[in-house]
């Protein structure tokens, strides 16, 4: 059984909160160890890496893409997944979160965790002794962005160089997408005025992307910042827990759509992404979602890969 080159000496039992904690070199070797890990799924070698360990899997947003790939994940790399909704734990009854994550770090050998608050995970990763995976929050997703750049890298063979020009909402997706930058490559944010990304995490991804040669902007024009793109990406417009705004939304970003005119701007083989679900017809067109420059369900896989690397390393 081949065993992926891990070197997992400056990983083992770090967290995983925001790509802004990890050297683009860093990076690039978990985009490695992802790339490797697929290549052998592919290939039928099985890989026990993590042999009896457990992954806690604390969920109070629900998910299909980031449930799956991590317990599917785990289940691969030949540890246990724990699937606890806050209907099963008793943090949804009032439990402080630091005595969760004391008791959780005597039992398990990882934790990670989908939810709202992104401050829930800074206390669980500050009172927990083991890594702490940030499976989502309201403001960052950088699980996601991982598999993102594991799929750019796939189909553009580089990072550097490449301008990314997500169009949609300043949300989680932005935030964490913005310290792409640092591996070289040229990010442009198009949201509405009122719909900006936060501006200390701009100017934190605008630092770290100078620092390495990348280059980070927002800018109001939709079209505008999809000239010359070699990466379209979209979310939609109103997140989990937004639909009461999804009116007022729709008004909003009404030109904030990836469709075939967006297309034409862009690099005539740009690829398309979007961390799924998808409202076709509203962020992004059927036409363009189910186009020859669609790269969304590799994306979606990707989830897999990038995920079981980070657990891998990490645990």
């Amino acid at each position: 059984m081949h065993m992926p080159v891990l070197h997992k000496e400056h990983f083992t039992g770090r967290d995983f909160i925001c790509l802004q904690d990890f050297t683009p070199d860093e990076i690039l070797h978990m985009l490695k160890v992802a790339k490797e890990l697929k290549e052998e799924k592919k290939g039928g070698t099985s890989h026990s890496i993590l042999q009896g360990k457990t992954l806690a899997m604390i969920f109070t947003k629900s998910s299909t893409r980031t449930r799956v790939a991590f317990e599917a994940g785990m289940l691969q790399l030949g540890g246990h997944a724990l699937f606890l909704s806050n209907r099963d734990i008793q943090i949804g009854r009032g439990e402080p979160i630091k005595d969760t994550a004391r008791v959780l770090s005597r039992m398990v050998d990882g934790i990670m965790i989908r939810t709202h608050s992104h401050q829930d995970i800074i206390e669980l990763a500050k009172y927990a002794d083991i890594p702490v995976i940030n499976g989502l929050s309201d403001f960052l997703h950088p699980t996601q962005v991982l598999a993102d750049l594991l799929t750019i890298q796939e189909h553009k063979h580089r990072l550097e160089g490449l301008k990314l020009t997500y169009i949609g909402d300043g949300n989680n997706m932005a935030h964490s997408l913005m310290f792409a930058g640092k591996m070289g490559m040229h990010v442009v944010i198009a949201s509405p005025a009122g719909y900006k990304p936060d501006a200390q995490v701009v100017a934190q991804a605008q630092a770290q992307a100078k620092q390495y040669g990348g280059l980070v902007e927002w800018m109001e024009e939709p079209l505008a910042a999809a000239e010359e793109a070699d990466v379209l990406y979209t979310d939609v417009w109103a997140s989990m827990g937004q639909e009461e705004e999804a009116a007022i939304r729709m008004k909003a970003f009404q030109s904030y759509r990836i469709d075939r005119e967006t297309m034409e701007r862009a690099q005539s083989n740009a690829i398309v992404m979007h961390c799924l679900p998808a409202h076709r017809g509203e962020e992004i067109t059927e036409e363009v979602l189910e186009g020859p420059q669609s790269v969304v369900f590799d994306e979606a896989e990707n989830r897999l890969h990038a995920h079981k690397a980070i657990m891998a390393l990490l645990m």
